[in-house]
């Protein structure tokens, strides 16, 4: 097994030394960089040589110009300051309290009274009752919810429309020109 193991080793780290192409030869004398004709560089050598062998001053303008604006971010102190109130080293402070709860600890032993420890008042099968009813009130209390307030909806929706078409068949019944008057002619839309 180890044997195999090196064998694969030794081909894995073999392969990528066997592809690459010969070796530049030491009596050419000429980099390859010299090699490449300056119109094959997508930019100017000479040009970037000349704009580094000009001064700093002529470079970087206007540093004595002041800005139109500053911008300071004072949220950042105000999150350190009240993450800096809050206590993550300890655990969550059991009901009652730490002091509370060890009152309950000494006052009422697990082993004398054990009925009068948190959550002994549930047995398992109230406990996995309650369980189940969580998550149906989780699950699909939402969708319950949700299509007794669209039927709502639905409901008072209709009602209104039906109180605007009573108020304009009086409107147009207490109009002699209703025959002239678009609204009274038109049927209702639906």
């Amino acid at each position: 097994m180890r044997l195999a193991f090196l064998m694969f080793a030794a081909m894995a780290l073999a392969a990528p030394a066997t592809a690459q192409g010969p070796a530049a030869s030491s009596s050419d004398g000429a980099t390859p960089a010299s090699n490449q004709v300056a119109g094959d560089l997508p930019v100017s050598l000479d040009r970037i040589r000349e704009q580094l062998n000009k001064p700093a001053e002529s470079r970087l303008r206007n540093l004595d110009v002041k800005p139109d604006f500053t911008m300071q971010i004072a949220e950042q102190r105000r999150i350190d300051e009240i993450m800096s109130k809050l206590d993550f080293k300890s655990g969550p402070a059991p009901a009652g309290g730490l002091y509370g709860y060890e009152q309950q600890r000494m006052l009422f032993n697990p082993t004398d009274h054990p009925l009068q420890q948190p959550y002994a008042a549930f047995s398992g099968g109230e406990f996995i009752t309650i369980a189940v009813e969580n998550l149906i009130a989780r699950y699909l209390g939402g969708r319950v919810l949700s299509s007794v307030s669209s039927a709502e909806r639905a409901r008072a929706e209709a009602e209104a429309r039906g109180e605007v078409e009573q108020a304009v068949a009086e409107y147009c019944a207490g109009r002699p020109d209703r025959d002239g008057i678009t609204l009274c002619t038109t049927p209702p839309e639906r």
